[in-house]
């Protein structure tokens, strides 16, 4: 069975190369538009192995979306990974701290990410 990754980010762009990545390595793919979409998407599919999310994005950013999944329920251990233009030192900190297990800056390397969910998922 495929484990099943949610990719959460207001660029269709980004989410079609997420998605292109990760099915041609074998993972299912769930896509959210912004961060109130991607909680909403968790919260109702318990399959969910791993997120990858934005930071930027409208109705909730994805700081948010990791605080809100980190506070509980049937997803609160999922791993969340940052797919973002950001790169501040405080930024990265403060999603460690809220619960992001990694960080990655776009561009990304598709062979990067892949690696990653793999590790997650593993």
């Amino acid at each position: 069975m495929s484990k099943r990754v949610l990719i959460v980010d207001d660029s269709a762009t980004i989410r079609q190369q997420v998605r292109m990545a990760l099915t041609q390595a074998g993972f299912e793919v769930v896509e959210a538009a912004d961060g109130e979409d991607g909680v909403a998407k968790i919260r109702s599919d318990p399959g969910i192995c791993a997120v990858i999310c934005d930071v930027n994005m409208p109705k909730k950013n994805g700081l948010e979306l990791i605080e809100e999944i980190k506070a509980g329920g049937a997803n609160s251990h999922v791993p969340i990974v940052m797919l973002t233009t950001e790169g501040q030192p405080a930024l990265v900190q403060r999603a460690k701290q809220a619960g992001a297990k990694g960080w990655i800056v776009k561009p990304f390397k598709a062979n990067l990410l892949v690696a990653a969910m793999q590790k997650l998922t593993a």
